[in-house]
């Protein structure tokens, strides 16, 4: 007698897409080569994000990815994805997990790419940004 198998179903990776200004965009590294190619033209290489400046352009590029085991969450309120850490504060591991940075006088400012990187940015000394969000 066979022993009894079972369909495992893969777990989808899921991407934040977020809303910042007039843009849609995310941050995600494809192993998978194809899969950039498909959506290179909507790579921006200095930010290390994908852009895409209408809500068709961004479905387009969702669908695609869809039928490729990728579920999305669309973020319009960035509250509770953007932290802070003082300028004087080494930010480099924070940096490679966000979407978007700016700083200030006092303060580097960053929108996180998940809520798994808003946590390991509190470890490294970051803390939950409560101004006006500024992106």
């Amino acid at each position: 007698m066979k022993p009894s198998t079972f369909d495992v179903a893969r777990q989808r990776t899921k991407i934040n897409v977020f809303k910042v200004g007039r843009i849609w965009t995310f941050k995600h590294f494809f192993g998978d080569k194809e899969i950039f190619k498909d959506l290179a033209d909507h790579y921006n290489r200095d930010n290390w994000r994908f852009e895409f400046l209408t809500e068709h352009e961004r479905d387009d590029a969702l669908r695609k990815l869809e039928g490729r085991g990728f579920d999305f969450q669309m973020v319009e309120d960035l509250a509770g994805y953007v932290v802070r850490l003082d300028r004087s504060s080494k930010y480099a591991p924070v940096l490679k997990n966000s979407i978007e940075h700016l700083q200030t006088r006092d303060e580097r400012i960053f929108l996180m790419k998940d809520l798994a990187s808003v946590e390991e940015s509190l470890v490294l000394g970051a803390e939950i940004y409560r101004g006006i969000v500024p992106f």
